[in-house]
């Protein structure tokens, strides 16, 4: 069988931009052409996607992938099991940067500050006073938690409009980006993904590359956190993470 690339793109929810870039560096060139020079990819083309997908949504920056589907000496397998437990021993850590969740951290804060009206008014359907109890109990303890609460603990309603409008603001021009067909890992993306870190810091408390990663692997992992950056356009919330590690990775 021969696909076409937006056929490809579909099927593995991928950008045509992406899949252009990885047949520009070489991860990923079709199997063949047509007489027009049109890209046709191949069963064997679509396995050796899969591989990269795998690996990107765990995390490897797409030099090492390179090296490890094309080393005939390498088993594919040892790699991820070595990924597995690497992100298993992260579980205690991704559990304390959850706590990173913007409109949950304040949760305690704002029941008091805010009355009910003005927080639907700010939030809209999502009231974060109903999540107190369980940020309170898996992450009460944690310094990010206590400075959030500190941070959070005086700000106004106006303050919370401002920080609505920001992230409304970053949301449609990520969504833009998305739509433009520009690789998460590419330098717009990347860019948007720096902002995103850096409203947390303003925001909420220090937020560092590892804790922003920590992070983007909950946006994918919890079906609750996928759901919200859904909302902005769909497919955002793997983008999303595959630009956060991209520009922690660059930054390294």
């Amino acid at each position: 069988m021969a696909y076409t690339v937006g056929q490809v793109a579909r099927a593995a929810r991928v950008t045509v931009r992406t899949l252009h870039h990885y047949d520009e560096i070489g991860l990923l060139r079709p199997g063949g052409r047509t007489s027009a020079g049109y890209r046709r990819y191949d069963d064997a083309d679509l396995d050796r996607l899969q591989l990269i997908r795998y690996y990107r949504e765990l995390g490897f920056p797409l030099e090492e992938i390179a090296e490890i589907l094309d080393d005939p000496d390498v088993d594919p397998a040892t790699h991820l099991r070595r990924q597995h437990e690497l992100l298993s021993g992260r579980i205690g850590k991704l559990q304390e940067m959850v706590a990173a969740i913007e409109r949950a951290m304040e949760a305690r804060k704002l029941e008091i500050q805010l009355t009910p009206e003005e927080r639907f008014e700010v939030f809209g359907d999502f009231d974060p006073a109903e999540h107190a109890d369980e940020v309170d109990q898996r992450w009460g303890d944690t310094d990010a938690y206590r400075q959030s609460r500190e941070r959070t603990g005086r700000y106004s309603k106006e303050d919370w409009g401002r920080n609505k409008a920001e992230n409304e603001d970053w949301a449609r021009r990520i969504s833009a980006v998305l739509d433009s067909g520009a690789p998460a890992d590419g330098p717009e993306a990347m860019a948007l993904a720096e902002e995103h870190r850096q409203l947390i810091n303003r925001w909420f408390y220090d937020c560092s590359y590892e804790m922003h990663t920590c992070l983007a692997d909950m946006y994918v992992a919890d079906p609750r956190f996928t759901a919200y950056f859904e909302t902005m356009r769909p497919g955002m919330a793997a983008y999303l993470n595959e630009a956060i590690h991209a520009n922690a990775i660059s930054r390294a």
